[in-house]
């Protein structure tokens, strides 16, 4: 992962929904009005939401890799912990004192008892009240799209039309067989350039 964040980037980095937009917007124009061609000034756009994602890409992976090595960790701590103390308890120690840590002790074995439920007649149960109903909506929704079955359903439901305002977002369109070196390194000179 590359360490070095350029102006845009962190600018971006830095933007949340109660930041002040405005700076950010003058810093775009900033960059629109330059005097530098209008290929660099992609470029350096481009690069730097690229760059970013990448950051998110890698976190992203790292998390997932954490994850993975947390369960195997911890996987491997109780069945380290259970041989432990099945070594201890053939010793006959069930306590063992230390300087670093106060002492090592050994739970118990003990037995956990779950219930299980297994259905015998699942219709008597639901003759009796035991069951749950449910509208599933996204039948009714799709049911309401054609008229045959709308007719029947519109008594019960009504419908209401929500609108959401989707803002409209930059996409960065990376060329094909790009190397993310090249871009880097493109990066750092449309920087230099731009400071």
């Amino acid at each position: 992962m590359k360490t070095t964040n350029y102006r845009l980037q962190t600018e971006i980095e830095n933007l949340t929904p109660t930041s002040q937009r405005a700076w950010f917007e003058s810093y775009i124009r900033e960059v629109l009005e330059s005097d530098k061609p209008y290929y660099a000034k992609a470029d350096y756009i481009g690069l730097s939401f690229q760059e970013l994602q990448n950051k998110i890409d890698y976190i992203a992976s790292d998390i997932k890799e954490l994850q993975q090595l947390k369960k195997k960790l911890t996987d491997a701590k109780q069945i380290a912990q259970e041989v432990t103390a099945s070594v201890l308890q053939e010793y006959g120690i069930d306590r063992l004192d230390g300087t670093a840590i106060s002492s090592l002790t050994i739970t118990p074995a003990k037995e956990k008892e779950n219930d299980r439920l297994e259905i015998v007649d699942e219709d008597a149960l639901i003759q009796l009240g035991y069951a749950k109903v449910t509208v599933d909506k996204e039948a009714v929704m799709e049911a309401m799209k054609t008229l045959e079955t709308m007719n029947e359903i519109d008594p019960y439901v009504v419908v209401f039309a929500e609108k959401e305002t989707i803002p409209a977002k930059l996409k960065i369109n990376p060329r094909r067989g790009s190397v993310n070196n090249q871009a880097s390194e493109l990066l750092k000179i449309v920087e230099n350039q731009a400071a």
